[in-house]
Protein backbone atom coordinates (compact mmCIF):
# COMPACT_ATOMS: atom_id res chain seq x y z
CA UNK A 1 0.00 0.00 0.00
CA UNK A 2 3.19 2.12 0.36
CA UNK A 3 3.22 2.95 -3.34
CA UNK A 4 -0.35 4.67 -5.00
CA UNK A 5 -2.47 2.99 -7.46
CA UNK A 6 -2.96 5.28 -10.00
CA UNK A 7 -6.47 5.68 -11.49
CA UNK A 8 -8.43 7.39 -14.36
CA UNK A 9 -9.26 11.13 -12.92
CA UNK A 10 -10.40 14.31 -14.31
CA UNK A 11 -8.29 17.24 -15.35
CA UNK A 12 -8.83 20.36 -16.67
CA UNK A 13 -7.73 20.13 -20.58
CA UNK A 14 -4.12 20.02 -21.30
CA UNK A 15 -3.19 19.82 -17.81
CA UNK A 16 -1.74 16.07 -17.19
CA UNK A 17 -2.72 15.60 -13.34
CA UNK A 18 1.02 14.76 -11.44
CA UNK A 19 1.02 12.58 -8.09
CA UNK A 20 4.38 13.62 -6.16
CA UNK A 21 5.90 10.51 -4.19
CA UNK A 22 8.96 9.70 -2.62
CA UNK A 23 11.38 6.16 -2.87
CA UNK A 24 10.13 4.56 0.34
CA UNK A 25 11.91 1.76 2.05
CA UNK A 26 9.66 1.78 5.44
CA UNK A 27 7.39 -0.86 5.85
CA UNK A 28 3.34 -1.16 6.63
CA UNK A 29 2.31 -4.74 6.75
CA UNK A 30 -1.52 -5.34 8.03
CA UNK A 31 -2.80 -8.77 8.80
CA UNK A 32 -6.72 -9.66 8.83
CA UNK A 33 -9.34 -12.34 9.54
CA UNK A 34 -12.64 -12.62 8.07
CA UNK A 35 -14.87 -14.33 10.50
CA UNK A 36 -18.70 -16.09 9.94
CA UNK A 37 -20.52 -16.58 12.92
CA UNK A 38 -22.47 -20.06 12.34
CA UNK A 39 -25.53 -19.04 13.98
CA UNK A 40 -26.15 -15.72 12.58
CA UNK A 41 -24.02 -15.64 9.54
CA UNK A 42 -22.98 -12.12 10.63
CA UNK A 43 -19.45 -11.29 9.57
CA UNK A 44 -16.81 -9.93 11.58
CA UNK A 45 -13.10 -8.40 10.16
CA UNK A 46 -10.31 -8.68 12.77
CA UNK A 47 -7.52 -6.96 11.61
CA UNK A 48 -4.07 -5.74 12.89
CA UNK A 49 -1.37 -3.53 11.37
CA UNK A 50 2.71 -3.26 12.29
CA UNK A 51 5.35 -0.89 10.89
CA UNK A 52 7.68 -4.18 10.03
CA UNK A 53 7.54 -7.26 8.02
CA UNK A 54 5.43 -9.68 10.02
CA UNK A 55 7.00 -13.06 11.58
CA UNK A 56 5.16 -16.18 12.06
CA UNK A 57 5.31 -15.32 15.93
CA UNK A 58 2.74 -12.49 15.15
CA UNK A 59 0.95 -14.06 12.98
CA UNK A 60 0.48 -16.68 16.29
CA UNK A 61 -0.25 -14.10 18.78
CA UNK A 62 -3.00 -12.39 16.53
CA UNK A 63 -4.94 -15.23 15.45
CA UNK A 64 -4.61 -15.73 19.58
CA UNK A 65 -6.14 -13.01 20.28
CA UNK A 66 -9.03 -13.26 17.52
CA UNK A 67 -9.40 -16.89 18.57
CA UNK A 68 -10.01 -15.57 22.04
CA UNK A 69 -13.03 -13.30 21.18
CA UNK A 70 -14.55 -16.33 19.35
CA UNK A 71 -16.73 -19.33 20.57
CA UNK A 72 -16.52 -22.64 20.34
CA UNK A 73 -14.82 -24.74 16.75
CA UNK A 74 -13.11 -22.89 14.17
CA UNK A 75 -12.23 -23.75 10.63
CA UNK A 76 -9.05 -21.32 9.49
CA UNK A 77 -8.66 -21.19 5.76
CA UNK A 78 -4.96 -19.95 4.93
CA UNK A 79 -3.24 -18.88 1.48
CA UNK A 80 0.43 -19.84 1.16
CA UNK A 81 2.06 -17.39 2.74
CA UNK A 82 5.68 -18.75 3.74
CA UNK A 83 4.40 -16.93 7.37
CA UNK A 84 1.60 -19.09 7.62
CA UNK A 85 3.48 -22.59 7.39
CA UNK A 86 6.04 -21.20 9.96
CA UNK A 87 7.36 -23.16 12.63
CA UNK A 88 5.12 -21.10 15.01
CA UNK A 89 2.26 -21.67 12.84
CA UNK A 90 3.00 -25.28 12.77
CA UNK A 91 2.87 -25.27 16.63
CA UNK A 92 -0.20 -23.20 17.00
CA UNK A 93 -2.42 -25.38 14.53
CA UNK A 94 -0.74 -28.63 16.65
CA UNK A 95 -2.19 -27.33 20.02
CA UNK A 96 -5.32 -26.34 19.37
CA UNK A 97 -6.20 -29.28 16.84
CA UNK A 98 -9.08 -29.96 19.29
CA UNK A 99 -10.93 -27.23 18.41
CA UNK A 100 -9.00 -25.81 15.14
CA UNK A 101 -9.85 -27.16 11.34
CA UNK A 102 -7.18 -25.67 9.08
CA UNK A 103 -7.58 -25.90 5.37
CA UNK A 104 -5.46 -24.58 2.73
CA UNK A 105 -6.48 -22.57 -0.43
CA UNK A 106 -4.41 -23.19 -4.00
CA UNK A 107 -1.31 -22.33 -4.67
CA UNK A 108 -1.27 -18.83 -6.71
CA UNK A 109 -5.62 -18.20 -5.96
CA UNK A 110 -5.77 -14.85 -4.40
CA UNK A 111 -9.07 -14.41 -6.04
CA UNK A 112 -10.37 -17.40 -3.67
CA UNK A 113 -9.14 -15.61 -0.76
CA UNK A 114 -11.64 -12.96 0.60
CA UNK A 115 -9.47 -11.26 2.29
CA UNK A 116 -7.44 -10.38 -0.28
CA UNK A 117 -11.31 -7.98 -1.46
CA UNK A 118 -10.50 -6.14 1.76
CA UNK A 119 -7.00 -5.14 0.63
CA UNK A 120 -8.43 -4.29 -3.11
CA UNK A 121 -11.02 -2.32 -1.56
CA UNK A 122 -9.24 -0.44 0.26
CA UNK A 123 -6.60 0.18 -2.86
CA UNK A 124 -8.63 0.69 -5.63
CA UNK A 125 -11.91 2.20 -3.84
CA UNK A 126 -10.86 4.32 -0.56
CA UNK A 127 -7.42 5.35 -1.11
CA UNK A 128 -7.12 5.61 -5.41
CA UNK A 129 -4.79 8.30 -6.08
CA UNK A 130 -3.23 9.05 -2.92
CA UNK A 131 0.07 9.74 -1.96
CA UNK A 132 0.38 9.76 1.70
CA UNK A 133 3.43 12.14 2.87
CA UNK A 134 4.48 9.67 5.26
CA UNK A 135 4.16 6.43 6.91
CA UNK A 136 2.15 8.28 9.54
CA UNK A 137 -0.53 9.70 7.08
CA UNK A 138 -0.72 6.14 5.41
CA UNK A 139 -1.35 4.48 8.63
CA UNK A 140 -4.38 7.05 9.04
CA UNK A 141 -5.97 6.46 6.13
CA UNK A 142 -5.53 2.35 6.10
CA UNK A 143 -7.39 3.04 9.47
CA UNK A 144 -9.86 4.51 8.21
CA UNK A 145 -10.28 2.08 5.25
CA UNK A 146 -10.10 -0.86 7.39
CA UNK A 147 -12.17 0.71 9.90
CA UNK A 148 -15.18 1.63 7.71
CA UNK A 149 -14.99 -2.02 6.03
CA UNK A 150 -15.60 -3.51 9.19
CA UNK A 151 -19.09 -1.95 10.04
CA UNK A 152 -20.37 -2.86 6.32
CA UNK A 153 -21.87 -6.43 6.24
CA UNK A 154 -22.93 -6.10 2.90
CA UNK A 155 -19.40 -5.34 1.67
CA UNK A 156 -17.99 -8.07 4.33
CA UNK A 157 -20.56 -10.30 2.40
CA UNK A 158 -19.51 -9.40 -1.02
CA UNK A 159 -15.89 -10.45 -0.43
CA UNK A 160 -17.21 -13.51 -0.13
CA UNK A 161 -19.31 -13.85 -3.40
CA UNK A 162 -16.49 -12.45 -5.19
CA UNK A 163 -14.58 -14.89 -4.01
CA UNK A 164 -17.11 -17.34 -5.58
CA UNK A 165 -17.84 -18.91 -1.74
CA UNK A 166 -20.82 -19.39 -0.06
CA UNK A 167 -21.88 -18.17 3.37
Amino acid sequence: MLQPVVRRTWAPRGKTPTQEQWDRHDRLSVISVLTVSPRRRRLGLYWEMHRHNLRGEQVVAFLRGVRRRLAGPSVLILDRWSVHRSAAMRRFVERNCATLQLEWLPRYAPELNPVEQVWNHAKYSDLPNVAPADLEELDSLARSSIGRTCAQQHLLRSFFRIAKLRL
